[in-house]
């Protein structure tokens, strides 16, 4: 037991050597997880994956038999494919994906975290780009929707030069299973209830793959050994046959095990004597060629994303749950009805054969003259059959408007004239309530987006080392773009910061509105030169768009802002600063709400206050000065040109 717990021991220590490649493969094996320990960690690794394999499997097979639903490339070529899973799919899809959710971080440390905050809501912007940020919500956002939920992975972080960012991937849905037990990854509340104990999904990697990424040992002893039940083959044929392609992988064998034969291992997250970890086994799981701890990530570092979310339960619903009954109802309605018109333009016809004696006769010939014994009338007659198909166009109509209803997306919301004639104020509550369920399932998203963030920043607070590593962003000036270099200092917060996640559609409403109702105040708020005109300005300001940069720009800061900006340096470090008669007070008990408000803080500003009081009943003692204000017409604000002074009593 003591031999084992100090494996781990000596395993967490070395992994930081093991980031930095300083460690060898064989080192790893002999000194930091002696045999006996991988082998109980391969047996209970095994154990929980043939106890959830069954589990999964008919749900995960469900799932993977619905892609050829979405395109299926390999069906009669005689009979017609109903795209109404494509439709709605798609028509949420975009939506959806269009409606960018925007990472807006805020300090809770005070004053000083004010430019971390900046900080880091420039840095979030840019890596969005260095992380293809936009096409992994386009792969997250269509597992989603497809499966119910989907999964990213995020736990690398790629230190190469113009990068320096964390690395997330989408795991495949398709070849996801878990913990029976588990209703979410890392839970549904802040204690984690219901959290995963173990899960995991399959790979492919190649020798030299393995050998240049850094923890991977036991690659020598790699066989080329089929998975029987390799759930990667199986999406991978799921996704073939959908798409009409012959299935590749049988044929893998032929390549050779140190070039670029491609081995199947399995990622499985597990926890092993209470302590989290990736453990990454190959050889059909019986050996052991990873181990990462994950403790330092608090959590798995898996985001999972759900469409509609039931409470308490893992799968949730898609939108083929919703579609899938219909669209095979409708593609059987539609081929039958295609058949019908066959056999309605290919006629058939009744014949006395008493008359006509020679069935060849029949066959048709331009110019042909038949001989008919008796009169010719009724010697052919057409056979009558039923051609009434109105009750199937109306279980059509029935089947579309009930997918339509179930996913909010209506004819105008898919980009079509509606079939029925619909007034302008019923287009428009239609498109209301839409937007009104298409909003929740944007907040739902923004619970993932938060959470996506929130191990972003974890990630930087791992990996960014302290006076080593340095990153520049650029971010978008006033006037044209800039280079702004960020060290551990400028990023990290003493207190981890809050990141509150909007959606661009709601956000922009909000801002909207904001405005308007602002704009009504300021209009007769400006007209009281007693009133922060300042204040006011800058606050039109932000509410019309304008970024930080553009607003100090319009409105400099006055010379009692910049001293006021200096002195809380002083208040922060528990230092009174000294007031000068000539200050203009507000403008410096306005600033000093920033500081940190400790003892010498509040005394400071009470002495502001109380200058203000004295300046008001002893006008006498300050004769060659003018009481400033925030703004008389006609004068600058902030102090730089005093306003004339009030009436003295």
């Amino acid at each position: 037991m003591a031999k084992t717990k100090s494996a781990f021991k000596t395993l967490k220590i070395a992994y930081e050597d093991i980031e930095r490649k300083i460690v060898k493969d064989d080192k790893i094996v002999q000194d930091i997880i002696p045999v006996d320990l991988q082998k109980k960690i391969v047996k209970q690794v095994d154990e929980e994956y043939e106890f959830a394999y069954p589990f999964n499997e008919a749900k995960r097979l469900i799932q993977l038999a619905r892609l050829k639903l979405y395109n299926n490339q390999r069906r009669d070529p005689a009979a017609v494919g109903d795209p109404l899973l494509f439709t709605v799919f798609n028509t949420v899809h975009a939506a959806l994906y269009d409606d960018r959710l925007m990472a807006n971080w805020e300090g809770r440390g005070g004053e000083g975290d004010e430019d971390v905050e900046e900080n880091l809501n420039a840095l979030s912007s840019y890596d969005y780009d260095i992380m293809l940020k936009s096409e992994i919500d386009y792969e997250w956002n269509w597992d989603a929707e497809f499966f119910g939920r989907s999964l990213l992975l995020m736990m690398d972080f790629n230190r190469k030069e113009g990068v320096m960012a964390p690395m997330p991937e989408v795991i495949d849905a398709g070849g996801w299973i878990r913990d029976p037990r588990a209703t979410s990854v890392n839970g549904n509340n802040a204690r984690g209830i219901g959290a995963m104990r173990f899960g995991g999904y399959e790979i492919g990697m190649t020798y030299w793959e393995m050998k240049n990424h850094k923890a991977f040992f036991n690659i020598q002893a790699l066989r080329k050994d089929k998975e029987i039940k390799s759930l990667m083959d199986k999406a991978r044929e799921a996704r073939d046959t959908a798409q009409g392609r012959e299935n590749y992988p049988p044929k893998e064998e032929a390549l050779s095990k140190f070039g670029n034969y491609e081995f199947k291992l399995l990622n499985w997250f597990t926890t092993i004597k209470g302590k989290k970890y990736l453990v990454t086994l190959g050889n059909r799981r019986s050996t052991l060629v990873r181990l990462i701890p994950l403790e330092r990530y608090g959590r798995w570092p898996i985001i999972d994303r759900a469409l509609y979310p039931l409470a308490k339960d893992w799968d949730g619903v898609s939108i083929p749950d919703l579609v899938e009954d219909k669209q095979r109802a409708r593609s059987l309605l539609i081929n039958l009805g295609l058949k019908a018109e066959k056999v309605a333009d290919s006629p058939q016809y009744l014949f006395d054969q008493t008359r006509i004696k020679n069935k060849n006769d029949l066959n048709f010939r331009f110019n042909k003259f038949i001989a008919v014994d008796g009169r010719v009338d009724n010697a052919i007659v057409p056979m009558q059959k039923a051609n009434d198909h109105r009750y199937s166009n109306i279980i059509l109509e029935i089947l579309d408007a009930a997918s339509q209803r179930a996913t909010a997306t209506p004819e105008i919301q898919q980009g079509i004239q509606p079939s029925k004639e619909r007034t302008l104020g019923e287009l428009e509550l239609v498109s209301s309530k839409v937007d009104t369920r298409y909003s929740m399932n944007a907040k739902i998203y923004g619970w993932s987006e938060r959470r996506f963030w929130q191990l972003w920043y974890t990630l930087y607070k791992i990996h960014f080392k302290k006076k080593i590593d340095e990153k520049i962003v650029r971010i978008q000036g006033a006037t044209a773009p800039l280079w702004r270099p960020l060290l551990r200092d400028n990023i990290i917060a003493i207190v981890d910061p809050d990141v509150k996640i909007e959606s661009k559609v709601i956000s922009e409403a909000k801002r909207q509105r904001e405005q308007q109702s602002f704009a009504s105040f300021a209009e007769f708020a400006l007209q009281d030169p007693e009133n922060n005109r300042r204040y006011i300005q800058k606050k039109l300001a932000k509410l019309n768009g304008m970024t930080k940069e553009e607003i100090d720009m319009a409105f400099p800061p006055t010379i009692n802002e910049i001293q006021a900006e200096e002195e809380n340096e002083l208040l922060n470090l528990n230092k009174l600063p000294v007031i000068n008669v000539q200050d203009d007070h507000r403008v410096h008990i306005s600033i000093h709400s920033k500081a940190n408000q400790k003892a010498k803080t509040m005394a400071h500003v009470r002495s502001h206050k109380k200058m203000m009081l004295i300046r008001r009943d002893r006008p006498e003692l300050f004769p060659s000065e003018e009481q400033p204000s925030f703004g008389a017409k006609g004068k600058e604000t902030g102090g730089n040109q005093p306003a004339p002074a009030p009436p003295t009593k």
